[in-house]
């Protein structure tokens, strides 16, 4: 018996000894000393209960590796968004909703101080034939007339109405009381010695509409004579 516990123990056991107490050991010392690092982490094993709450931050994160899936929707808000960041190609446009102001604007009618345009196409008259009615608003009807005086075609815009106490006005005359059933009130006179010019013409109606405009007329006595008018209007009311 006491030759037995006389007997050192052989390298071979003390090198097995000291192994088998840092294995055993190893974890204990990484918790004591605070380095435990990925290797002493079974993979898939942490979990958001062992993580501090507002501990994770932009560093811990790889760069482009935050995606869609992992944001809960409606939950991204414009504080969370760089001022002028967002462009139209990063929006759904037909999500988009109609601006309320403009909910008008697709008819061109009035939408705030804007008024419709209403386009006079190039009309050509003869020398002498039907006044043509260019334009209408309300009561008030913008006339052309392709007249002979003298050796000379002119080009005349005039103004009518149903409404009695009208007012309108032009390059050429202008009255502020006209009434319904009244002959047509020239405003704007062009004679084919002067060729081609603008004229303004203006006419309102105590209705509220009224209209504004220009437009170029143009006289020629060659021929049989003839007349031609192109322009716009500006409605309103």
């Amino acid at each position: 018996m006491k030759s037995i516990l006389r007997r050192r123990p052989s390298p071979a056991l003390v090198i097995s000894m000291i192994a088998l107490f840092v294995s055993l050991s190893g974890v204990s010392y990484g918790v004591a000393t605070g380095f435990i690092d990925s290797r002493e982490i079974k993979n898939n094993e942490i979990r958001s209960l062992d993580i501090r709450n507002n501990e994770i931050r932009t560093r811990d994160l790889r760069n482009n590796e935050v995606r869609g899936i992992d944001i809960r929707n409606s939950t991204v808000q414009g504080r969370d968004i760089a001022l002028n960041t967002v462009t139209g190609e990063d929006i759904n446009e037909t999500t988009l909703g109609k601006v309320p102001s403009a909910a008008s604007a697709d008819s061109a009618t009035t939408a705030g101080e804007l008024s419709t345009l209403k386009i006079i196409p190039p009309t050509s008259m003869a020398e002498g034939a039907t006044p043509v009615t260019l334009a209408t608003h309300g009561p008030l009807s913008l006339i052309g007339k392709c007249v002979a005086a003298a050796s000379n075609t002119e080009a005349r815009l005039a103004v009518s109405t149903t409404e009695n106490n009208s007012a309108a006005g032009g390059t050429g005359a202008a009255d502020p009381d006209i009434d319904a059933g009244e002959t047509s009130l020239d405003l704007v006179v062009l004679s084919s010695l002067s060729g081609v010019a603008p004229g303004n013409v203006v006419a309102s109606a105590p209705s509220g509409k009224a209209f504004t405009g220009t437009l170029g007329l143009y006289a020629s006595s060659i021929g049989a004579g003839s007349c031609k008018f192109h322009g716009h209007l500006a409605l309103q009311g």
